[in-house]
């Protein structure tokens, strides 16, 4: 019961502590001038992220050998997919009421192109490594894709950095649209110095109830007799990803589509090049059958989302997201599956 309790209270308080995180970088991209695209894409994307990759690094430093591997690979390929498919998803339905099955949704489409195809590029390089380590297993070739995809993220990053300035003249600029939280409870001034105070603060609360998430999964895994992986596969993404699913869905029924999906896409960028960064660091790193189910559908929801923003259709309507859905549903379906083999 201890177990249930703490995977609990690590649910709780791990979306808390990121949306007290989320919030300050919301101010501190109004502070800086910049982009809402740069805003979603890198700021809050990377701090919405945070959970997902503190919880893996924490198992695989903290945890015993055979459950740390298997709740560190399942924390790293779960996120990714959770994002393409549900997340993507539930934001759509989120506004069918107020426009349909064919309405729009808008977002700045020359950033999420780049979103779209810098996590197709990392994903892919990383699942294909995975797919190797199965045969033979060569440290040089190792360290050479984890300096492509390190080297990758600097270069998206000064990418999305460099197209702040033209959508901000565009009228994209970030606008905060709540109050500071330290500025709104304990009536401290709203300026920089506070905005670093909340966001070293909700920083150190995500590192400790991921910890405490990490023993509520390891202990209820034991309990119940459910491999590690597979919770860590459905429930770490589930905890973790709740920011962005929140973050996103508020801000497109504000019409803010550019913040929404980008917040969705710009983590799906981090997880998909620097989280696999930890996976081949610290762990064996393979792909087995159970994995690539996963995989394939991360990227078949990518490409579908692509596919709908470039050529002749050009448009992203709410009844496309439908397919991500159902993405979703087949994959843990087929995962359990094969679980049960």
């Amino acid at each position: 019961m201890i177990s249930i309790f703490e995977l609990l209270i690590g649910i709780i308080f791990i979306l808390f502590t990121a949306m007290v995180f989320c919030n300050a970088l919301e101010h501190l991209g109004e502070h800086l001038g910049i982009s809402d695209g740069v805003t979603g894409s890198i700021f809050v994307a990377v701090g919405t992220a945070l959970p997902e990759t503190i919880v893996p690094l924490i198992a695989l430093f903290g945890g015993n050998v055979t459950d740390a591997n298997d709740i560190g690979i399942g924390a790293i390929m779960g996120p990714p997919l959770m994002l393409s498919t549900l997340s993507v998803a539930l934001m759509a339905v989120s506004v069918f009421k107020s426009r349909g099955l064919n309405g729009m949704i808008r977002p700045e489409k020359t950033g999420l192109k780049r979103d779209l195809r810098f996590f197709a590029f990392g994903y892919i390089m990383a699942i294909l490594l995975a797919f190797s380590h199965n045969f033979y297993q060569n440290h040089l070739v190792d360290v050479g894709i984890v300096i492509l995809l390190v080297s990758s993220y600097l270069l998206y990053v000064l990418l999305t950095m460099r197209a702040s300035r033209g959508l901000v003249a565009s009228g994209h600029a970030t606008e905060a649209e709540d109050e500071l939280l330290l500025h709104k409870y304990l009536r401290l001034p709203s300026n920089l110095y506070t905005v670093l105070l909340q966001s070293l603060l909700g920083f150190i609360g995500l590192i400790y109830f991921a910890h405490i998430f990490i023993n509520g999964i390891t202990g209820t895994s034991q309990l119940l007799g459910i491999p590690a992986f597979l919770l860590s596969l459905v429930l770490i993404p589930v905890a973790t990803e709740l920011p962005e699913k929140v973050n996103s869905i508020l801000w497109i029924r504000k019409g803010k589509d550019t913040l929404a999906m980008g917040n969705i896409t710009g983590a799906m960028v981090f997880q998909g090049l620097l989280l696999p960064v930890a996976g081949i660091l610290l762990t064996d790193w393979t792909l087995p059958l159970a994995h690539a189910v996963s995989c394939v559908a991360t990227l078949l929801a990518t490409a579908w989302m692509y596919s709908h923003i470039v050529g002749v259709r050009n448009q992203l309507k709410v009844k496309h997201f439908i397919v991500n859905a159902i993405l979703y549903i087949c994959s843990l379906i087929i995962s359990l599956m094969v679980f049960h083999v």
